[in-house]
């Protein structure tokens, strides 16, 4: 029987699986940059091809056994399910069922935003979703089942039916409706969604109250995964300090993402 051989050369730190649905491509690029040096990572397709959004989410939940057996030998110590929109619709009670099943460690969008709310204490959240509103209907209530309290909630303009049309928006987009939320007593800022560019407007975040995104709280929760190491405040901290490593990666590779509107 054929079987994997650690790929030390680019991932001497670990291998991690992405899940991604299958048009979005903001995922790898975002995790690209926030994944730390050493860490290798692998790619694998959530596909449905339903022209309704909803069931499209259902179907990359469903097809997530068949996405993680895509990585056939590759062996990734913790996979990441980015599509927070699933989660949404299913709970996370249906979630943890299907992901006990699977053979490697697999964290969604979704736990890894709660992992980061909890290590920050924050109770009372504004959210930017980029959704329709029927799905942001569905995280409000997502969220609020989880404890939280909704300060406010923002989404960019546009036509916002298909969930897909999130792909077309710009860091831009979510900076905007960040700097909208100036004034708003929270704890933190919550970006919701994995398909929006999001580290550009973290990076340019008017004021002192923490940004999260989805991204960056898979990003977070992969290292410490990888780290065995717990999802705490200090190490949460670091990722939304200043100097934090990400932001050099992606003025490196992004440059773009950092300029301001003309």
């Amino acid at each position: 029987m054929l079987r994997s051989r650690p790929a030390l050369e680019y991932s001497a730190r670990g291998l991690v699986g992405i899940l991604t649905p299958q048009a979005n491509t903001t995922v790898e690029a975002e995790l690209g940059v926030l994944i730390p040096p050493g860490v290798g990572s692998a790619v694998s397709r959530l596909t449905c091809y339903d022209e309704d959004s909803k069931a499209r989410l259902l179907g990359y939940f469903r097809n997530v056994v068949a996405a993680v057996r895509a990585f056939d030998t590759a062996r990734p110590q913790v996979c990441l399910f980015a599509c927070t929109g699933s989660t949404y619709l299913v709970g996370l009670e249906e979630e943890d069922r299907a992901f006990a099943a699977l053979p490697a460690r697999t964290v969604s969008a979704a736990r890894a935003v709660l992992a980061a709310l909890d290590a920050l204490g924050a109770k009372r959240m504004a959210l930017i979703s980029p959704y329709p509103a029927w799905l942001t209907e569905a995280c409000v209530a997502f969220w609020r089942g989880q404890g939280r309290e909704i300060a406010e909630v923002r989404s960019p303009l546009g036509d916002r039916s298909d969930t897909r049309r999130i792909y077309g928006l710009e860091s831009r987009d979510a900076l905007e409706q960040l700097r909208a939320l100036a004034g708003v007593r929270a704890d933190c800022v919550l970006i919701t969604g994995t398909g929006m560019p999001t580290l550009g407007a973290i990076a340019r975040a008017p004021g002192s109250m923490p940004v999260l995104s989805s991204n960056l709280c898979l990003g977070w929760a992969a290292e410490q995964a990888l780290a065995q190491a717990g999802t705490d405040r200090a190490s949460l901290e670091r990722w939304l300090a200043p100097d934090a490593p990400w932001r050099a990666r992606l003025a490196a590779r992004f440059p773009h993402s950092l300029e301001s509107p003309s």
